[in-house]
């Protein structure tokens, strides 16, 4: 998982509240066995005037001009601006897999669905919360100015404006050493690898039997 010190990038506001999970990756695309290639399909529905279906080649899609991602002022962007409960309805977890692989790293809303919250955090997505009110001044700030970007400091917990002005956010500790040290389930894990083989090693000494297989 890729480390979240601090990141500074160009601002995409999405102006809409309750966005589920199906919006950010219709069910369709659920089907991949694979971990990757769902930054395509991201938000789907609104950002193509085509139907969308596993396995197509984006470059033959018809872009919907007034989605927000398909705004030339906003190709690039890495922080997404969003409204209250974002990531709401199915746990699925593509959901934030698929606004890293489009090039998202953190998202600033109001607040979250409980389980999309959590998924973010174990896919190195940094989701921050932030009041109404500088919510709102921020999706002011992103539309007036072309090329709006923001910084965000994980170590300092804040959020960081092009004038200097610097929002703070909450981030539970655990989460915030994870994401620091680029560090999911299996990275925690793999953490421990030594005292693991250790641990196997006296257990096969003490029970040698246990290294016996079955055949059928």
């Amino acid at each position: 998982m890729q480390k979240f010190t601090v990141h500074k990038g160009l601002v995409a506001p999405m102006d809409r509240e309750n966005v589920d999970t199906d919006a950010i990756i219709p069910k369709q695309f659920l089907k991949s066995i694979r971990k990757t290639g769902f930054g395509p399909n991201l938000f789907d529905a609104w950002r193509y005037l085509d139907a969308g279906f596993p396995g197509q080649d984006p470059a033959s899609r018809k872009p919907n001009p007034d989605f927000v991602l398909n705004q030339s002022r906003y190709a690039g962007a890495s922080v997404l601006l969003a409204r209250k409960n974002f990531g709401c309805g199915s746990s699925r977890e593509h959901a934030p897999w698929a606004l890293d692989q489009y090039g998202f790293r953190a998202i600033i809303a109001p607040s979250y669905a409980d389980i999309f919250f959590n998924n973010s955090f174990k896919n190195g997505l940094l989701p921050i919360v932030l009041p109404e009110a500088q919510m709102s001044q921020l999706f002011a700030d992103a539309l007036a100015f072309p090329g709006y970007e923001l910084t965000i400091d994980l170590a300092r917990q804040v959020v960081i404006k092009p004038q200097g002005e610097e929002l703070p956010f909450e981030v539970q500790p655990f989460r915030k050493f994870c994401l620091l040290g680029g560090l999911d389930d299996i990275g925690l894990t793999l953490q421990k690898a030594d005292k693991i083989k250790a641990f196997e090693a006296e257990r096969l000494a003490s029970k040698p039997w246990l290294a016996h297989t079955h055949q059928a």
